[in-house]
């Protein structure tokens, strides 16, 4: 019963200390895309994520090292630890949204979607959904090396390096998600999506304990015998989601800030305009409407492959997460456009036929 406790109330303990980091150490003040509601400002936003995770990653070393904590405590503690932390998510959730006016919808919308945009707190020195983000894949990296440090110490010299490539790669994409924190000031979620239970419990809950469901299945399975040319090639995809990914995000960013000058050098930027609104249609954006959403999803095929064992189902939840999340939202976004930019994102649609996947949809 001490041990469940211990686990049920880790997550608290450790969310409530990312919160302190995150107040203490020193941040990048920055102006993001999303205007105050009552200033007509641009909201400005602390970002040290990569900072607060480097932190983190230290002390769970130190930990480790100096016995406070075994390496894989956080795996040997996963049950009550996700108990613990959706509870959490769910009791913060209804508070945030309690504390709201209704938007006229049913309270089970209120509840899921929110009804508040842009919630900051101390001063304007946390934002939430930049926190919320912050803390999911700070809970994420936690996690990561204490499912794979069990596997390690669980199988010493005869360790799957599919599952160690599997951390390192995935670790690759939190340190990379964190250093371009600012690029988030201008993405989707943060100028259109709000504050209820679909972001917080998910950042609580969702984002650190699901997105790992893999490890969750093979952490105590032997090595498959995963032939090393085959984990280069589940690397490269991997890779080659990552650079679809991150390199139309950072085209975006880069159009929104510099609009004038081209992106890498020599992506000139193509646009589309009507005397009020912008597109852009080149480089990335040229060769399909939603090209990220295929690299989030190459990605997270990527990082399955590099497992072993394709044949268990649980491992494939979390590509097909990404699949019905983005192709849903891919609508969504559609429907958004057209109802914002009218005629503009027809004669964009028309540039730029595809949606998701270049050629074919």
């Amino acid at each position: 019963m001490t041990d469940f406790i211990a686990g049920f109330f880790a997550p608290w303990i450790i969310c409530g200390f990312i919160l302190v980091l995150h107040l203490a150490l020193p941040a990048q003040r920055t102006a993001g895309y999303v205007r105050d509601d009552l200033t007509g400002k641009l909201l400005e936003y602390r970002l040290n994520g990569l900072l607060v995770l480097l932190v983190l990653m230290v002390l769970w070393v130190v930990f480790g090292f100096t016995g406070i904590l075994a390496w894989d405590w956080l795996y040997s503690h996963r049950w009550p630890g996700l108990i613990g932390s959706a509870v959490l998510g769910l009791i913060l959730s209804f508070a945030e949204v309690l504390s709201g006016w209704p938007t006229g919808r049913s309270f089970v919308a209120d509840l899921y979607f929110g009804r508040r945009m842009n919630r900051q707190f101390f001063n304007s020195r946390v934002d939430a959904k930049m926190f919320l983000y912050l803390l999911g894949a700070a809970m994420l990296g936690l996690n990561l090396l204490s499912f794979t440090a069990h596997h390690l110490v669980q199988f010493g010299s005869a360790f799957s390096p599919g599952v160690v490539l599997y951390c390192i790669l995935f670790f690759w994409f939190l340190v990379e998600y964190l250093f371009f924190e600012r690029v988030h000031l201008y993405t989707y979620d943060i100028f259109a999506e709000r504050v209820g239970f679909k972001l917080v419990w998910g950042c609580f809950t969702f984002y650190p304990y699901f997105y790992l469901i893999g490890l969750w299945a093979v952490a105590d399975l032997p090595d498959p015998g995963t032939p090393w040319w085959l984990l280069v090639i589940f690397a490269a995809i991997f890779f080659t989601g990552w650079g679809l990914a991150r390199g139309a995000n950072m085209q975006k960013y880069h159009f929104k800030t510099r609009p004038e000058r081209s992106f890498l050098g020599f992506m000139k930027p193509g646009t589309l305009a009507d005397g009020r609104n912008t597109l852009l249609c080149s480089g990335f954006w040229g060769v399909s409407r939603h090209v990220n959403y295929l690299g989030e999803i190459l990605e997270a095929i990527g990082l399955t492959l590099l497992l072993g064992y394709p044949a268990r189902w649980l491992l494939w939840l979390y590509p097909l997460y990404y699949v019905f999340l983005l192709f849903t939202r891919e609508r969504a976004d559609e429907r958004r456009c057209a109802a914002k930019y009218g005629e503009l994102w027809e004669e964009y649609v028309e540039r730029v036929p595809r949606r998701i996947i270049p050629w074919i949809y």
